[in-house]
C-alpha cells in the first residue's frame, strides 16, 4: 500500500485536520522528538487505497543565518556581512525537527502540505520538501508534492482543499527567503557596528543590543516624530462663546454652541461679545430635519483586528495575534492573517449563522439575521489571499484559556454579524438662531433603526442632551438667558497609539499584516519604547529618540518609510514572478553597503547625542578590582553589557551574562598568568558559583580552553583557583551524558563558598553543600587508592566536631569513606541539576577521578607560561580594545582595531 505523508505547521492544526478527513477513525503515535504527533489512517487518494500519515512542524522548520566564522562580533568587520555566505540552519535544534521530518518521510510515495496559506506558510513548504523529498520512494518526482489551500478548519473547507490540491508556490517563497537575507544582512551590519560602537563608550545604555532593523526603525520613527510634534507645538489662546436661550414658550433652557467655534484674535471676539451680549433675544433662522447613516463596518481583517484590539480590547498587537491564532488553531474562527475586507460571492453565511442562532449571548441577533435575509454586504475590497476573520460554525459553548481570549472571539462574532445588519439610521434636527449677528446652533438627535449598533453598541447614537421644542418656526425669538465667555489653549497631539501606529504602518507599506505586531514588540523590547498600560500609548524613551534623530542627522533615509516601502514593493513584485530576486537583491545590498560606509564615517553625529545624554565608562560604575597592567582599580558596569572598564588602560572586559549572577572580589587573590584581581560570580541558585579572572575569560590561556570560561575550567598547574588545583572527582551525571556533551564535568571544592562550603561542577548546574560547620576544607594532591579520586582534608573546631572518634581533623576519600559521604550529603542526594534527575547509586557521584590531574603538573615547567596566547594581546571592544580606535572600527581591517602586544 503506498504512504502518503500530510505536513500541516502546527500540532494541535494536523490533528483537527486529521480528525477532519478521517471522519474520526485515526490512530495516533508519538513522534520522537516529543513534540509532534503522527495521525494515521487508510483512505482514497485519487483513486487509488493509501495509508494517511498526518504530522506537522512547529512553525519554521529552518532559519536563515551566518556561518559560525562570522560570529565573532570582535573579528568580523560588519561591513563584510553586506556580501558575506549565508546558510540555512534548524531554528530549534531541540525539536530534532529536521531528523524527524526525514524519518516520518522515509519511503512515502507523495507529500500534501497543509501548511498555513500565506507567503510564510509558502516558505515553510520548501523547507519540508527540502527535507522530506530526498527519502521519499521516488524523490525526483516533482508531481508526487501536493499543495492543499484553505483558510479554515471548518469540515467543509478542510474537504474542499483535500479534493482540490494544487502545487507549491516557489515564487512566494523566493520572496521570503530574499526578505530574510535582506534584514539578516542590513540589521545584522548595523545592529552590530553600533551596539560595539557605543557600548565601548558607555555605561549606561539602556538596553544590552542597540538595534537596526529595516522595518524596526521606520516603526520607532513615527513614534519619535509625534513625540517631536508635541514638544514643537506651541499652544495659542483662542476664545469662544456659547448662548443659553429659551423658547418663546419657555420652558427648560437649551445651551446653543458658536458656529465660529473659536477665534484667535481677542480683540475681535470682544467686540463680537459684547455686541451680542446686549441683546436679549435671538430669532430662528432655520430649522432643518435629516436623515443620517453610521456605515457597517467592512469585513474583518489582520490590521482592523490589530486596531481592535488595542482600542477595545487593551491588548497589544503580539498579545492579539497570539491569541487570534490559538482561536484559529482550535477551530473557532478563520484563518487570522489577511488583508480582504470583501466577502466571496459564494461565502456560505449559513453554515455560521447556524450554529450562533442556537447558542450564545448573540444568538437572537443571529436568529434574525436569518429570519429576515442575508444582506451580502457591498463595501469593502478582495485582496485576493485570504477570506476575512470570521467565526466558525461551532455547535455550543466554546471554551477558553483566558478571558482576554473570550473577548476577542466575541469582538470577531460582534463583527462578523455587523457586517450582515443594516447601517445605523437616525434622526438629525438642527435650529439655528442669529444673535446680533452671530450664528448659534442647537442640534438633537433620534434614533430609527439601530442597525449594526445593536452590537456595535459603543458607537450607538443617543439622544442630544438638548431637549429641543417639537414644534419651532423660522422668525420665532428666543429669550437669550445667559451669554458665557469660554477661553482656552490649543493642545497638543498626544503619543501614539498603537492603533494610530498599525494605521500609518499599513498606510507607508511598513512590514505586512503579518510583521505588524513583531516589528512594534520589537521597539519594546529593546526598550526604545514604553507602552501605557491603560491608553495603550507608545512613549519613546531617551535611546529610542537619540537613535531617531542621529538617524536623521546622518542619513534620513535610515529611518523614513519610503525605503521600507520601496522594498516591500519589490519584494511582492518577486512574489507575483514579475522581478528578479538576484537582481533586486543585489541592488538593494548595493544602496545598503554605501548607506553603512557612510553611517560609519559620520557616526560622531550620533554619537554627541549620546554624549548629552549617556555617562562614559569612565564616569559609570564603581572602582571594584584592580587591573593586571596598571595596578588601577577597574570600574564595574552592571547597566546592559555588564563587563570591568579600566580608565588608566581605555579597555573594557566583559562579565558573564545572566540577571541572577552577582560579583564580588575575591579577597586578594591575583590571576598568576597576568595579574589581574580575581573576581567570585555567584549564580544565584542556577548552577555553580565560581571565580574568574578578567581578562582570561576573554583571551584563554590555554589551546584546551575557550572564550567566555572561568577559573573552573583553568588547567594551569598551580593556580589555587584552576580546575587542576580544586577538582576532586568527575561528576556522574556529566559522565552519564557524556556522549551528548564534548566536555566531561568535573566536581570541583568552591574556593568562596566558606563556610558553607560545596562542591560545584564546572559544566552542568549539580552543586551539593559539604561538611557543614567546617572550619576548613581543602583538595589535596593525595589520591584514593580505590577509586583514584583526590582527598579531601577537613578541620573542624571542638565545638562542631562531627567524627565520631573525637578526631577533628581528617584525609579522606568523599566516593569510597562513608563517614564523608554522609557529611556530603551525598547519600541523601539533596542538589540535583536544574530540570535533570539524577538516579543510581547514592554513594557514586564521585566515582571516578581527574587522571589527568597530576599529570598535570609534570606538562608545565613554569607556573607562569603557558602555551595558547601571548598576554596582553587586545581583542576588540569587549576583550580589551581600547577607545582609541573606537571612532574609526574597522578603518582597514579587521585586525586594525587590535591593542598592540605589551610585555609585562
Amino acid at each position: 500500500m503506498k504512504v502518503v505523508l500530510m505536513v500541516a505547521e502546527k500540532p494541535l492544526l494536523a490533528k483537527s485536520i486529521a480528525e477532519i478527513l478521517s471522519n474520526g477513525r485515526m490512530s495516533t503515535r508519538r513522534g520522537f522528538n516529543g513534540v509532534c504527533s503522527i495521525h494515521e489512517y487508510d483512505g482514497d487518494f485519487f483513486g487509488q487505497s493509501v495509508r494517511f500519515k498526518m504530522t506537522s512542524t512547529c512553525g519554521h522548520v529552518m532559519t536563515m543565518n551566518f556561518p559560525k566564522k562570522y560570529n565573532d562580533w570582535d573579528r568580523v568587520d560588519p561591513a563584510t556581512l553586506f556580501h558575506a555566505d549565508v546558510i540555512k540552519e534548524e531554528a530549534n535544534p531541540k525539536l530534532k525537527m529536521v531528523n524527524f521530518l526525514a524519518s516520518e518521510g522515509r519511503g512515502v510515495d507523495y507529500l500534501v502540505l497543509w501548511l498555513d496559506c500565506d507567503k510564510e506558510g509558502e516558505n515553510i513548504c520548501f523547507e519540508v520538501i527540502d527535507i522530506v523529498q530526498p527519502m521519499m520512494r521516488h524523490p525526483y518526482d516533482q508531481r508526487a508534492i501536493y499543495r492543499a489551500q484553505f483558510s479554515s478548519l471548518a469540515p467543509q473547507d478542510i474537504l474542499k482543499a483535500m479534493s482540490k490540491l494544487g502545487r507549491p508556490n516557489k515564487l512566494q517563497a523566493v520572496s521570503v527567503d530574499t526578505r530574510q537575507e535582506l534584514d539578516l544582512r542590513i540589521g545584522c551590519a548595523f545592529t552590530r557596528f553600533q551596539t560595539r560602537f557605543f557600548h565601548e563608550k558607555y555605561g549606561n545604555v539602556d538596553s544590552k543590543l542597540i538595534s537596526y532593523g529595516p522595518c524596526q526603525t521606520p516603526t520607532l520613527g513615527f513614534c519619535v516624530a509625534r513625540l517631536d510634534e508635541m514638544k514643537n507645538f506651541k499652544p495659542e489662546p483662542y476664545w469662544s462663546m456659547r448662548a443659553v436661550v429659551t423658547s418663546d414658550g419657555g420652558g427648560s433652557t437649551m445651551t446653543a454652541s458658536w458656529a465660529r467655534q473659536q477665534l484667535f484674535d481677542q480683540e475681535v471676539f470682544n467686540v463680537l461679545f459684547s455686541r451680542a451680549k446686549r441683546q436679549r433675544f435671538a430669532t430662528v433662522v432655520s430649522v432643518t430635519t435629516t436623515k443620517k447613516q453610521k456605515q457597517k463596518p467592512a469585513a474583518l481583517n489582520t490590521v482592523e483586528l490589530l486596531r481592535v484590539g488595542s482600542s477595545r480590547l487593551h491588548l497589544g498587537p503580539q498579545q492579539t495575534m497570539h491569541l487570534a491564532e490559538h482561536l484559529y488553531t482550535n477551530g473557532l474562527i478563520s484563518y487570522p492573517r489577511t488583508e480582504t475586507t470583501r466577502y466571496a460571492s459564494n461565502f456560505d453565511f449559513h453554515s455560521v449563522l447556524g450554529p450562533l442562532a442556537k447558542s450564545g449571548q448573540f444568538a437572537s441577533v443571529a436568529q434574525a439575521i436569518l429570519d429576515r435575509g442575508v444582506r451580502m454586504p457591498k463595501s469593502g475590497q478582495d485582496a485576493g489571499d485570504h477570506p476575512p476573520i470570521t467565526p466558525l460554525g461551532h455547535v455550543g459553548e466554546p471554551k477558553f484559556t483566558s478571558t482576554s481570549e473570550a473577548r476577542l472571539y466575541e469582538y470577531v462574532v460582534c463583527h462578523f454579524l455587523a457586517t450582515l445588519m443594516g447601517n445605523c439610521v437616525y434622526e438629525l434636527r438642527t435650529i439655528q438662531l442669529d444673535l446680533a449677528g452671530e450664528r448659534f446652533t442647537l442640534t438633537s438627535s433620534r434614533p430609527i433603526d439601530p442597525g449594526f449598533t445593536e452590537v456595535f453598541t459603543w458607537q450607538q447614537v443617543t439622544a442630544n442632551e438638548n431637549s429641543l421644542p417639537a414644534t419651532v418656526n423660522v422668525g420665532d425669538r428666543w429669550n437669550v438667558v445667559d451669554l458665557l465667555m469660554d477661553q482656552g489653549q490649543t493642545s497638543p497631539p498626544d503619543h501614539l497609539t498603537e492603533t494610530e501606529l498599525i494605521t500609518l504602518m499599513e498606510r507607508h507599506g511598513i512590514g505586512t499584516d503579518a510583521s505588524i505586531p513583531v516589528h512594534i514588540n520589537n521597539i519594546c523590547q529593546r526598550n526604545y519604547v514604553t507602552v501605557q498600560e491603560s491608553s495603550r500609548r507608545l512613549v519613546p524613551t531617551q535611546l529610542g529618540v537619540i537613535l531617531v534623530h542621529g538617524y536623521w542627522k546622518i542619513d534620513c533615509q535610515l529611518v523614513e518609510a519610503e525605503m521600507r516601502s520601496a522594498i516591500e514593493h519589490q519584494l511582492m513584485l518577486i512574489a507575483d514572478g514579475q522581478a528578479n530576486p538576484a537582481s533586486m537583491k543585489e541592488h538593494i545590498l548595493d544602496i545598503f553597503t554605501k548607506k553603512f560606509h557612510y553611517f560609519v564615517e559620520n557616526v560622531a553625529l550620533m554619537d554627541a547625542l549620546f554624549e548629552d545624554t549617556f555617562q562614559t565608562l569612565a564616569d559609570s560604575g564603581k572602582p571594584f578590582s584592580r587591573c593586571g597592567r596598571c595596578r588601577r582599580y577597574m570600574k564595574i558596569v552592571l547597566q546592559g553589557k555588564k563587563r570591568l572598564f579600566c580608565a588608566t588602560c581605555q579597555l573594557t572586559y566583559p562579565l558573564p551574562r545572566g540577571s541572577t549572577i552577582s560579583f564580588r572580589p575575591l579577597n586578594d587573590a591575583k590571576c598568576p598568568l597576568d595579574g589581574f584581581d580575581l573576581i567570585y560570580c555567584v549564580n544565584g541558585g542556577n548552577g555553580g558559583d565560581h571565580a574568574l579572572c578578567p581578562y582570561c575569560y576573554s583571551n584563554p590561556p590555554f589551546e584546551d580552553m575557550r572564550p567566555e570560561q572561568a577559573c573552573n575550567r583553568c588547567t594551569h598547574p598551580t593556580c589555587p583557583y584552576s580546575s587542576r588545583t580544586l577538582a576532586v572527582a568527575i561528576c556522574e551525571y556529566c559522565a552519564r551524558t557524556a556522549a551528548k556533551s564534548a566536555f566531561r564535568g568535573s566536581l570541583l571544592l568552591d574556593p568562596g563558598s566558606a563556610p558553607k562550603w560545596q562542591l560545584c561542577c564546572n559544566q552542568c548546574k549539580f552543586k551539593v553543600r559539604i561538611f557543614k560547620g567546617a572550619k576548613m576544607v581543602r583538595v589535596t594532591d593525595d589520591h584514593c587508592p580505590q577509586c583514584n579520586s583526590r582527598l579531601v582534608h577537613v578541620i573542624y573546631t571542638q565545638a562542631d566536631n562531627p567524627f565520631t572518634d573525637g578526631k577533628s581533623e581528617k584525609k579522606r576519600c568523599i566516593t569510597c569513606d562513608g563517614e564523608f559521604r554522609k557529611l556530603c550529603g551525598l547519600e541523601r542526594q539533596a542538589d540535583r541539576p536544574v530540570g535533570k534527575k539524577i538516579t543510581g547509586t547514592t554513594n557514586s557521584y564521585c566515582s571516578a577521578v581527574l587522571q589527568e590531574s597530576t599529570a598535570a603538573n609534570h606538562n608545565h615547567s613554569h607556573p607562569n607560561r603557558a602555551r595558547g596566547r601571548p598576554r596582553f594581546r587586545g581583542r576588540g571592544s569587549s576583550r580589551g580594545r581600547g577607545r582609541g580606535g573606537a571612532h574609526r572600527p574597522f578603518a582597514n581591517s579587521p585586525s586594525s582595531c587590535s591593542i598592540q602586544k605589551f610585555r609585562s
